[in-house]
């Protein structure tokens, strides 16, 4: 039984060496793969046609992005001041001053401008009985219905009119 024992621990070592041996003759083979030379190839495009294409990016990072860039901020920037306008807030010009700053600051002041946008001015409220500003011309609503009923009250005024003088009724 012992010597069955030293057989096989002299196998299993045997095996051992072997493993080493093969691992390291793929881990050369691997080597030497990575070493030999490559033809890379970056891109789709060959010659002109790869010319043209950098071209076209280079117009479109240099130019046209930094134009919807800054319009996108540009835009981002005035929506406390749209919003303030639309819920008719009495301190609309002040939130659009803030949100000119804001621009100046590079957008460190826009958040307090978003929020005074979105405030319900109880002070106001106190002051003046209204949370609503009425001077601002928001009245284009109610302008546009009262010429509504000034263009019918004429034309109610042509119809009377003209009966009164199918009828030959003077004036």
């Amino acid at each position: 039984m012992g010597t069955v024992k030293r057989q096989d621990s002299f196998v299993q070592s045997i095996d051992n060496r072997r493993r080493r041996r093969s691992g390291r003759f793929v881990s050369f083979i691997a080597l030497a793969f990575l070493a030999l030379p490559a033809r890379a190839h970056a891109s789709l495009f060959h010659g002109e046609t790869l010319d043209s294409i950098a071209n076209g990016i280079a117009w479109v990072v240099l130019i046209i992005a930094p134009i919807i860039g800054i319009s996108v901020f540009w835009l981002v920037h005035i929506l406390p001041e749209k919003i303030a306008h639309k819920k008719m807030h009495p301190q609309t010009k002040a939130i659009q001053c803030l949100c000119l700053l804001s621009l100046c600051f590079g957008g460190l002041l826009w958040p307090i401008a978003w929020l005074w946008a979105y405030t319900k001015p109880v002070l106001h409220k106190m002051a003046y009985g209204t949370d609503v500003d009425e001077s601002l011309g928001h009245h284009g609503e109610e302008v546009s219905k009262e010429e509504n009923e000034i263009e019918k009250l004429r034309a109610r005024l042509a119809e009377l009119e003209a009966k009164r003088s199918s009828h030959g009724v003077k004036p």
